[in-house]
């Protein structure tokens, strides 16, 4: 009684530790007293508001590090958190630190994958011009950041370490978030550009010396008496990351070599490399940085070839960055309190703090790139790109607001500030850079496969989405081979790859930026993947113009990339896989529908021909060598455009000496004419149709009359059921090739609505359960020669390529 009296005297309360779990709700325990239940609320809740603000925010091209800033700022005490009664039984204060180690627990796995995005390599291989950017792109905003610290301790940052505060402002004035610049310059298609590949040099060292300058700020910052602790702390700090320089890259290395790509990592070395990050974690916590940091450093020692840092990003990446680090962006939220900034004075220091971040960011990157000849406009551009915030601006006020550096209302005025410069990148961006009004390159000869000269070279972009779709795609392209002419035949190879907001995107933006983003392209480093080198080796043995590159996009614009490079090469043909792939019992499954509105928006935009294969295992699991390919493929002619340029196509394949081609022209019979559909035949028909039908058929017949492996037939049907019947009878080819939007009374009547329109009423017949086949099928768009505004982003690649 008596200590309670003096705790009380003393204005002390302290609360009574939570237990982990409750006895449930009907023993008269309530769960929001324990420590479980609660946090499992608290993680849900922030889940839910920060997803539903990312979904809102997906229209304005923000990165989702922006949501759930916004989301914390929601949840604490700014907005909801001002009903006392939801934040005392939401987020109380012995909840606290449940939330934050979990929050800080998530972060440090976190930047242990921000270091393994972190390549070294491309650190050393940085020009001078993207050097001297992130030169001025630290110093000018470091320097205004200490010019404004001292208008912010005479009037909010009374008393507060003067050193430490110096620098924390510095720091965090002068950052530049480098993962949220590489998703802001993947999303604007702007990976590909000179500005795209200097922003990403220059954001890449500006990291590095942010994390040296906020290692210095953390020393400062350290509540010991004696003025030697700060250098003692960074004196430990430098020799730790020297010691871990000397002793974990060959262990890792030995790990590495361990296993080759594509075979899966032993448990034990991912247990033990996770180990190992929070053993540094701390160590460096021990010394008095910060736990992170030692996470960090073994992140960036992990070396990126072999199957290690993939594995690791696999297991930890979706755990951390969905679950754990929201958490983190919570506990800033509940610091900040945007309330505290009142009165004239406190709205105009965040103006000022506002102004001098972004001045001293666009300004010197501006002048800087001006002095090295780089055009205004790509001046601006880089000055508003340096000028991304993101989670490290967060880490760095985080730190600050822990050490006493960084008061309530300063804290609150900085995360503002973070958040308004990075909400501002993209609309600057788009509005100076403007990447979406290239115009169209200028046009070019040859965009479908029907030709006056069939023997000019067939160039094709093959798109492949993984692994499962190669061997039928590479047989599909031998087949079309043709002739044995050396460069008849020119295949772009194009890997489509979704650009997420997970660490592992971030990896392959950095390898397709060392290849040429968005794309991998021959002669470069690339060979470590599977995909990429099956291709090169059909280039080898096939003898094939082959060139494999890659695509990291997201998925509403990723026909953008597809149809874009399309022209760029001159393709006369795009062929893409459809949704759905075979299943073992013969069943077509949904691979992912999002690839479906792909295709669609490939079919709407294509700059030429478009063919979507429905594999069903052309030629079996692997690639037939060329002296073995022996297929027989049919061609389904109802009329129209489409099927001529499927009938053209297939007239390429029975050049290959393996395939044997069966045309079958379907007509109706005289006493069946206007009776296999209800249609009014007098509005459809169109006699010009079927006299261009006429002439290319002539002509087919009369090219490949000598040819014995083309078979040329006629069925003429009487209904609908007859002509289905009759390609039943033909079932066991290895190949149909048809065309999308089929003319004439058969085709009309085949089209009764199907559930993938974009295969058409003949391919949708082929693929459907109830036809029993095991072919593969090739559904053909010809190139309608409508003209495409304001389609195609820049790429980089010059318009003039001929490879």
């Amino acid at each position: 009684m008596g200590s309670n009296a003096t705790a009380a005297g003393v204005g002390l309360v302290c609360p009574p530790p939570m237990k982990a779990t409750s006895n449930g709700a009907f023993q008269g325990d309530d769960p929001l007293h324990f420590a479980l239940p609660l946090a499992i609320l608290q993680i849900c809740l922030v889940l839910v508001v920060t997803r539903g603000l990312a979904f809102l925010m997906r229209p304005l091209r923000q990165p989702r590090v922006i949501a759930e800033i916004i989301g914390g700022i929601i949840l604490g005490p700014s907005v909801l958190g001002r009903n006392q009664s939801y934040l005392h039984t939401i987020f109380p204060t012995k909840s606290l630190t449940v939330l934050e180690t979990l929050a800080n627990l998530g972060l440090l796995f976190f930047l242990f994958l921000t270091g393994l995005e972190l390549d070294p390599k491309s650190l050393r291989q940085t020009g001078k011009k993207a050097l001297g950017i992130a030169i001025a792109g630290i110093s000018l905003p470091f320097a205004l950041g200490v010019g404004s610290s001292f208008v912010l301790r005479a009037t909010i940052s009374k008393g507060v370490n003067s050193a430490a505060f110096l620098v924390f402002m510095g720091v965090a004035l002068s950052i530049t978030a480098f993962p949220v610049l590489a998703r802001i310059l993947a999303e604007l298609k702007l990976l590909t550009t000179d500005v795209g590949r200097m922003a990403m040099s220059a954001a890449a060292v500006n990291d590095v010396a942010a994390w040296i300058l906020l290692a210095l700020a953390i020393a400062l910052s350290g509540s010991g008496q004696s003025p030697l602790v700060p250098l003692w702390v960074f004196l430990s700090g430098c020799i730790f990351v020297i010691i871990c320089i000397i002793i974990v890259p060959p262990i890792f290395k030995w790990i590495s070599q361990r296993f080759h790509e594509g075979e899966p990592v032993d448990e034990i070395y991912i247990c033990s490399t996770l180990a190992v990050v929070l053993a540094a974690g701390f160590v460096t916590d021990t010394i008095g940085i910060h736990a992170m940091f030692g996470a960090f450093i073994i992140g960036v020692l992990v070396p990126r070839e072999g199957p290690l840092a993939g594995a690791l990003v696999e297991k930890v990446e979706d755990l951390v960055s969905g679950l754990f680090l929201p958490l983190y962006f919570v506990s800033s939220g509940l610091k900040t309190n945007v309330a505290t900034i009142q009165g004239l004075q406190s709205w105009g220091l965040l103006v000022l703090v506002i102004c001098t971040a972004c001045f001293g960011k666009i300004v010197g990157t501006v002048l800087v790139s001006l002095s090295c000849k780089v055009p205004l406009r790509e001046a601006l551009t880089l000055g508003f790109l340096m000028n991304t915030k993101g989670l490290v601006e967060l880490i760095v006020l985080n730190i600050g607001k822990d050490r006493k550096v960084l008061n309530d209302q300063t804290f609150a005025v900085m995360i503002l500030m973070a958040v308004f410069t990075t909400f501002i990148t993209t609309p600057l961006v788009v509005s100076v850079s403007k990447p979406a009004k290239r115009a169209r390159m200028a046009d070019y000869k040859y965009r479908t496969i029907e030709r006056k000269n069939p023997n000019t070279r067939l160039r094709v972009l093959a798109c492949f989405h993984s692994a499962r779709n190669i061997p039928s795609l590479l047989n599909l392209l031998e087949s079309s081979r043709g002739t044995e002419k050396h460069r008849e035949l020119s295949v772009y190879a194009m890997h489509l790859m979704e650009l997420s907001e997970r660490s592992s995107a971030i990896l392959m933006v950095h390898k397709a930026r060392r290849n040429g983003l968005p794309f991998w392209n021959k002669g470069h480093g690339s060979d470590s993947s599977n995909l990429v080198v099956a291709f090169k080796a059909y280039r080898q043995l096939g003898r094939v113009s082959v060139r494999p590159m890659t695509a990291i996009s997201s998925m509403s614009d990723m026909h953008e990339d597809i149809c874009t490079t399309a022209e760029v090469k001159r393709a006369s043909i795009i062929i893409l896989p459809f949704h759905k792939h075979q299943r073992l019992d013969g069943r077509l499954e949904v691979t992912r529908s999002d690839f479906r509105w792909v295709n669609q928006r490939v079919l709407e935009h294509a700059p030429c021909s478009v063919g979507i294969f429905v594999d069903r295992g052309l030629g079996g699991t692997s690639q037939v060598a060329a002296s073995n390919v022996s297929y027989f493929i049919t061609v389904l002619f109802f009329g129209g455009k489409d099927d001529r340029e499927t009938l053209a196509y297939g007239a390429r394949m029975a050049e290959h000496p393996g395939i044997k081609l069966l045309v079958i022209r379907f007509l109706v019979e005289p006493k069946a004419a206007g009776e296999i559909t209800r249609v009014d035949m007098k509005e459809h028909s169109d006699t010009s149709l079927d006299s261009v039908d006429e002439k290319f058929l002539t002509e087919f017949k009369q090219s490949k009359v000598s040819d014995d492996s083309i078979k040329y037939e006629e069925k003429a049907v009487r209904s609908l059921e007859h002509a289905i019947a009759v390609i039943h009878e033909i079932g066991h080819c290895n190949l149909f090739l048809v065309g999308r939007t089929p003319a004439g009374e058969v085709a009309l009547a085949l089209n009764n609505g199907s559930e993938c329109p974009e295969l058409g009423p003949v391919g949708s017949l082929l693929t459907s359960p109830d036809f029993s086949t095991t072919a593969s099928v090739l559904v053909v768009q010809q190139y309608n020669g409508q003209v495409l505004v304001n389609l195609a982003p820049e790429t980089g690649e010059e318009s003039t390529e001929t490879d």
